[in-house]
């Protein structure tokens, strides 16, 4: 590799910088998000924030039954996990301004490896 063909380092490392501040900005606007989770055709919702914080959670009176506690625990199961899906899509999306980022050629392993 000839000296012309060498990444600038100092540059690469601003480029770095650059792309930790994004991402830190990134994972704050995802944690402030609400997401809204929500099962058996919406009798249960979770609200909760992408960062996976439970915000509330919401149960139609018509689903609550003494005698099939177990579909309760399902349905809430079931919302939790919507809920969770949609905050990593959040995050996921939020991430998106780290992409087209150029470095040189180099990935961020390179530069921290």
């Amino acid at each position: 590799m000839s000296m012309s063909e060498t990444p600038d380092l100092g540059g690469l490392l601003k480029q770095a910088q650059e792309m930790q501040q994004q991402l830190m900005a990134a994972q704050s606007q995802a944690a402030e998000q609400e997401v809204v989770g929500v099962s058996g055709g919406g009798v249960v919702t979770v609200r909760m924030t992408a960062a996976s914080e439970v915000l509330s959670v919401s149960i139609a009176p018509e689903v609550v039954d003494p005698n099939d506690v177990a579909m309760l625990e399902d349905l809430v199961t079931a919302a939790m996990r919507d809920a969770l899906a949609r905050g990593a899509e959040a995050q996921a999306e939020a991430m998106g301004v780290l992409d087209g980022m150029d470095l040189g050629g180099l990935g961020l392993g390179d530069l921290l490896g």
